[in-house]
């Protein structure tokens, strides 16, 4: 099994002889969380993690992740574990903690509370290079955060984003801003315009994990994607009792990247993809 994230496209493989599909992982995320329901405790790992089709200055095919959980942790304790461990390799930066909202408001000039589907595709159709006119609002965004604000965080300080709208939780929980507004309970690390590290208040329970897997697997095949199927086991595990965690994955690639000034990531990797 893997992931259902939309915005992830899995690498399928065959080990066996019954030509059954089995996927490079996208992360160890599944499996380290069923060793947390099995009483592990804390856990990390470091190790090879697989993406199709991300090529580019920052991305490649097979890259190194470096994914730890820490039970018991909110993801304010788990952000400043994240802020030391950087710093131990970069260097000391002042640290920043500013929500997704305000970001794009700052850096966008767009309130995404209150903008309307006509002025986010107004906005994002310079961007895109292609017509958004049936792309949803929380794809637009995305495009917006990405292409607007990124290159602007961490230059000078480890700057951490909170705030990311509840459908993005991905495997978050959820939880209300200060606004009462529905936010997902997660953060992510920019360093000079990189981002580095994606953390959550991990979610525990497992039906809410098979809607979310129901949704993401709806917007996969509206967008002509294959459906994946549902990690039982991983399912399991939760319903069994997954202990209250924080967990972040840190690109390691990326922040040998960051410490040596490289500006692609091939020059950090052995044998990138366009030299395997």
């Amino acid at each position: 099994m893997t992931a259902t994230d939309p915005l992830l496209e899995s690498i399928a493989a065959r080990p066996l002889a019954d030509e059954v599909d089995w996927y490079l992982q996208t992360s160890p995320e599944f499996a380290m969380k069923r060793l947390l329901a099995a009483g592990s405790g804390a856990i990390y790992q470091m190790g090879k993690a697989f993406r199709r089709g991300e090529c580019g200055p920052r991305h490649n095919p097979e890259f190194t992740m470096l994914e730890w959980y820490r039970p018991g942790f909110d993801t304010a304790q788990l952000a400043a574990e994240v802020a030391q461990l950087v710093a131990a390799v970069i260097g000391g930066r002042p640290v920043r903690r500013d929500s997704w909202r305000k970001l794009l408001m700052r850096h966008a000039g767009l309130d995404p509370g209150a903008a309307s589907l006509a002025e986010l595709r107004q906005r994002a159709s310079g961007l895109s290079g292609e017509p958004v006119g049936d792309w949803p609002p929380d794809a637009l965004l995305d495009l917006l955060f990405s292409e607007c604000v990124e290159s602007r965080l961490g230059h000078g300080c480890l700057q951490f984003v909170d705030g990311f709208p509840a459908a993005r939780a991905s495997l978050a929980r959820v939880t209300v801003d200060t606004e009462g507004v529905e936010v997902a309970d997660r953060f992510e690390l920019f360093v000079d315009g990189v981002e580095l590290a994606n953390g959550y208040n991990e979610l525990c329970d497992a039906e809410e994990l098979r809607r979310r897997i129901g949704r993401d697997n709806a917007a996969r095949a509206a967008a002509g994607l294959p459906v994946c199927e549902p990690d039982e086991r991983l399912l399991a595990a939760l319903a069994r009792g997954l202990p209250e965690s924080a967990g972040v994955a840190l690109g390691v690639d990326r922040l040998v990247m960051i410490a040596l000034g490289a500006a692609r990531i091939d020059e950090v990797i052995a044998f990138a993809a366009d030299r395997a």
